[in-house]
């Protein structure tokens, strides 16, 4: 009976340390998860003195706005854990969604930095010097740095060399290395517009460089889907950046802008 009794003792005791384990681990995960949203959507001290300014609070979508609208979508994109995210309207680029999204101010010069985060089979994109065109969709005009799941899209598999996967300058020029990271994973990004010198960077790489309105990139755009575009072969000199909405859960963050 003894042998039994201790037996149950040791029992009650390693299934206690075993539950206030898995608490504390729970607690820690939770704490953790508390600490990453504080520390996202904020700037340092140097990068306020190197001029950086934040486009997005983490907290609402003041200095942002709809396409082609006087104001934020009422559906289709929320602020949820520090996140500007688009919600999902299973019809892809057909819409539903909330469409499009634009910051509230033109650039010329600049280095933008953000990072987003794609789910699985998800496209999206990052438009800049866009023209606001009453009745045209926004690629008509913008050149667009991509967001996607290149292991479950099928963007990823046409165009040609790769032009359609995340990093690349949509459909005309592949992101070299390809270094995205898979569905469901952060992914850092920096765009750099200077007198029409245009450079993407990814996950610390440069991957894209191109200079606008050169004999080059004219060929580049009349040899595309493009060639018949005059807003988009002739990029304004200065223009919104944009967020699209494709029809897939994407997550926007840190998103702050240098002007040069």
């Amino acid at each position: 009976m003894k042998t039994l009794k201790y037996i149950l003792i040791s029992i009650i005791i390693t299934a206690t340390v075993s539950c206030n384990s898995t608490g504390t681990k729970s607690k820690e995960k939770k704490d953790e998860a508390k600490v990453e949203v504080a520390q996202i959507n904020k700037l340092s001290q140097k990068e306020i003195d190197d001029g950086w300014i934040l486009l997005f609070d983490g907290e609402s979508t003041n200095g942002f706005r709809g396409y082609n609208k006087d104001s934020f979508p009422e559906k289709g994109w929320e602020v949820v854990d520090g996140t500007l995210h688009c919600l999902a309207s299973g019809r892809g680029e057909a819409g539903g969604g909330g469409g499009d999204i634009i910051i509230d101010k033109k650039y010329k010069n600049f280095e933008l930095s953000l990072e987003w985060k794609i789910s699985e089979g998800g496209n999206s994109g990052i438009f800049y010097l866009a023209r606001e065109v009453e009745g045209q969709p926004i690629y008509k005009s913008s050149p667009e740095m991509q967001v996607l799941d290149n292991a479950k899209h099928p963007d990823a598999r046409l165009g040609k060399d790769g032009n359609r996967q995340a990093g690349a300058l949509y459909d005309l020029i592949p992101a070299v290395p390809q270094n995205a990271k898979k569905a469901g994973e952060w992914n850092h990004v920096k765009i750099l517009v200077y007198k029409g010198t245009v450079v993407h960077w990814m996950n610390g790489e440069n991957v894209v460089e191109y200079h606008l309105w050169t004999p080059e990139w004219k060929e580049m755009c009349a040899n595309s889907k493009f060639k018949n575009w005059d807003d988009f072969i002739n990029t304004a000199e200065e223009g919104y950046i944009g967020l699209q909405d494709h029809g897939d859960d994407v997550w926007y963050r840190n998103i702050k802008i240098k002007e040069l």
